[in-house]
């Protein structure tokens, strides 16, 4: 799927409208995701009225306000506006998260010819590999809202993890000033363990110290005994 735009501009939907063109962004923005391909345009009445249905099942696997974890998705608007200004106002509509192809590049109709898109609007869903989950799912994401996203991940076996450096074998000079907090949040069940076995060891320790206090006791308190009898004896 990435390779379906290296070599290509990418714009963010920003107020700068940031264009990422090299490799490494490219494959930082869109690797491992499900990508989904947002034909339509300004003059298309149905697409007017399915763009509010897009942003909010967009923003709700998004955004940070409305979920802890973002999604590992892209959205990607293939404008067939037949002007600038038209583009540019679909632009204003859409999330700001988004990506797009300038309107003077030509490769807008080569990816409608690729993906034989006819009808707009038209969402094309596509899995990390590039394979197609779904040639046009704005009817799925019009009836089943954020549920889809989760059927094409299981479909897309796309795994999503949280990753926490290990205390015992990372690099401290290379952790966060938010590091401390995090660790106590994110506690793995490794860390548990540790804690429950440390504190049955210090447990044994303090037991194993004890018995070692009452047998120098018990020897000390014979030897006092021993050398009063001996006294006595005298």
């Amino acid at each position: 799927m990435v390779d379906l735009f290296l070599n290509q501009v990418l714009v963010e939907n920003n107020s700068d409208q940031d264009k990422l063109n090299t490799e490494r962004e490219i494959i930082g923005i869109l690797e491992n995701r499900i990508l989904l391909l947002f034909f339509a345009a300004a003059e298309c009445e149905k697409c007017q009225k399915f763009l509010p249905t897009l942003n909010d099942f967009f923003k709700k696997l998004k955004d940070p306000a409305y979920i802890e974890y973002p999604k590992l998705l892209a959205l990607v608007y293939i404008s067939l506006d037949q002007s600038e200004e038209q583009q540019e106002r679909v632009l204003k509509e859409l999330n700001k998260r988004i990506l797009f192809l300038a309107f003077e590049d030509p490769y807008r109709k080569e990816l409608q010819s690729i993906f034989q898109v006819k009808d707009i609007p038209a969402v094309v869903a596509l899995r990390p590999d590039g394979s197609v989950l779904s040639p046009n799912a704005v009817q799925d994401i019009s009836r089943l809202g954020t549920t889809c996203f989760r059927n094409w991940q299981e479909s897309a076996e796309l795994v999503e993890r949280t990753f926490m450096l290990n205390e015992e074998f990372d690099d401290p000079n290379l952790r966060s000033a938010t590091d401390p907090v995090r660790r106590l949040k994110y506690k793995t069940v490794d860390d548990k363990r540790k804690k429950s076995w440390w504190k049955l060891w210090e447990g044994g320790k303090d037991t194993h110290d004890e018995e070692e206090k009452d047998e120098t006791w018990n020897v000390t308190t014979n030897e006092n005994k021993g050398l009063q009898r001996r006294r006595a004896a005298f």
